[in-house]
């Protein structure tokens, strides 16, 4: 309403300059003082046009949520797992960045000591708007610290993010759960707990399965796999509902494969590109330290609101 109001009143302003413009009865500067202020005028009504538009624009009701973060090795062995436990780093350090609380819920190791799979929580005020589109697949383009002969090597790391749900979101029965207990593996199959402490956790109905064994305490592991359990239900269920009335949904991570890729870190050439939006950044060193990574998170939202625009007005 305070926009509405913003843009009569301006709207009214510009009607008294173009009867000041149009009046042979005032002075020549006084017209033309009145032509330069109509000009502005119109400028700052477009503006307000364009705000109370976006005002009216549906919005996710998610966007405000705090996250879960995924990462998982795709194809590309060693590499991928190196390259995961990169990209899980640049997030935290982008949460850091934001002011946003970052925990970990679970890694698995790697034989090099990569990630094969590395999850975690971001918390903090619109987490999830901002992040929602690194969903996908990241490509990596370089000579893997296990390469000899310097060959650069193609591998692939799937990112998924997730709005974060309570139990008001998703209620779970204990009926549809059936939770199995057992011993944390270490990343070469040694035991590195020797208490039954990682839990998995599977959705009967969904045949969704989390399991966590980052933690020493089975009921801590619980809890964790519980959280991420939720987000996935709560997001399953987003997409059922938006999947015919909006354009906007996040797309499936897919396979792993290294062709389906939303955006590629090519390190011998020091460039990322994002294939959704056409933008290449040509510092990678920056975008890994979180520095530049709004360049693509900054055009996606943009993007987003553009379509919303289009659709809105179709």
């Amino acid at each position: 309403m305070e926009l509405i109001k913003e843009l009569r009143s301006k709207q009214e302003e510009i009607e008294g300059l173009k009867s000041l413009v149009t009046n042979a009865c005032e002075e020549k500067d006084m017209r033309e003082m009145a032509a330069e202020e109509l000009l502005e005028a119109v400028e700052v009504e477009k503006q307000l046009q364009h705000e109370l538009f976006r005002s009216l624009l549906p919005k996710d009701e998610a966007d405000e949520r705090d996250c879960i973060l995924e990462v998982r090795a795709g194809t590309g062995g060693e590499e991928a797992s190196l390259f995961a436990m990169d990209v899980f780093r640049m997030y935290e350090k982008y949460a850091q960045k934001n002011g946003w609380k970052f925990d970990v819920i679970d890694i698995m190791e790697s034989a090099v000591k990569g990630y094969k799979e590395a999850s975690g929580t971001i918390s903090g005020p619109g987490a999830f708007g901002k992040l929602k589109f690194e969903s996908g697949i990241h490509r990596v383009q370089r000579v893997p610290v296990t390469e000899k002969s310097g060959r650069v090597h193609t591998s692939a790391v799937s990112v998924a993010v997730l709005p974060q749900a309570d139990e008001v979101d998703v209620q779970l029965r204990n009926e549809d759960l059936r939770i199995d207990t057992y011993r944390s593996g270490g990343a070469g199959g040694q035991s590195v707990n020797t208490t039954d402490s990682a839990v998995r956790i599977t959705h009967v109905p969904t045949g969704t399965v989390v399991a966590i064994q980052d933690e020493r305490s089975q009921h801590m592991n619980k809890a964790k796999a519980l959280k991420v359990l939720r987000a996935r239900l709560y997001e399953i269920e987003r997409q059922r509902l938006h999947m015919d009335r909006s354009k906007l949904r996040s797309e499936q991570i897919g396979s792993g494969d290294r062709s389906e890729r939303i955006r590629t870190y090519n390190f011998p050439q020091g460039r990322v590109t994002d294939h959704r939006v056409g933008i290449t950044h040509h510092s990678i060193a920056d975008v890994m330290e979180e520095e530049n990574l709004d360049v693509f998170i900054d055009a996606l939202l943009l993007q987003e609101e553009m379509d919303a625009i289009a659709s809105f007005a179709a």
